[in-house]
């Protein structure tokens, strides 16, 4: 696999450094996993939801979890020891999985909801007041208007 150098960018761009980063680990990672299958789609402006194939699992089975930017999903399935099960053919992965995203700044999970095999996790991004882009009224170097002469012209006798 190729390697990048991306210290030209480093010294021309200011405060990308972590996205420079997940670059860095995106190339060095290993291939990513194809359990369980899932769909990221765009529900609104700034609304997504990632929906995983969890066919199997119960809510039990599953936990998320969100820290620092990256939501990690887990599902591992405790067979029943008082129901031993002696399968002829198991096409049905119900394998113990982790599976990890990466969130972009200010995306937070709103809620998860597991129906008909299909964990659904919704999220948003909420970008705070303080970080969104305002309007700057530009004034004039004079902070009052011109002076201007009053009076009556008087003439010279």
């Amino acid at each position: 696999m190729r390697q990048f150098d991306l210290a030209p960018l480093y010294r021309s761009t200011v405060g990308f450094d972590r996205l420079f980063s997940a670059l860095d680990q995106y190339v060095a990672a290993d291939p990513a996993p194809t359990y369980p299958p899932y769909n990221i789609e765009r529900t609104g402006e700034n609304a997504y939801r990632i929906t995983v194939a969890v066919a199997g699992f119960t809510d039990a089975d599953l936990s998320i979890e969100v820290k620092e930017n990256a939501l990690t999903l887990k599902g591992e399935r405790t067979p029943d020891p008082n129901k031993p099960v002696t399968f002829l053919h198991q096409g049905i992965a119900a394998r113990a999985f982790e599976r990890r995203f990466q969130l972009a700044d200010y995306v937070q999970v709103t809620g998860a909801v597991l129906e008909n095999g299909l964990l659904h996790i919704d999220l948003v991004r909420e970008i705070p007041e303080a970080k969104k882009p305002r309007h700057i009224q530009i004034a004039t170097g004079r902070t009052s208007p011109a002076p201007s002469i009053e009076g009556t012209v008087q003439e010279a006798a």
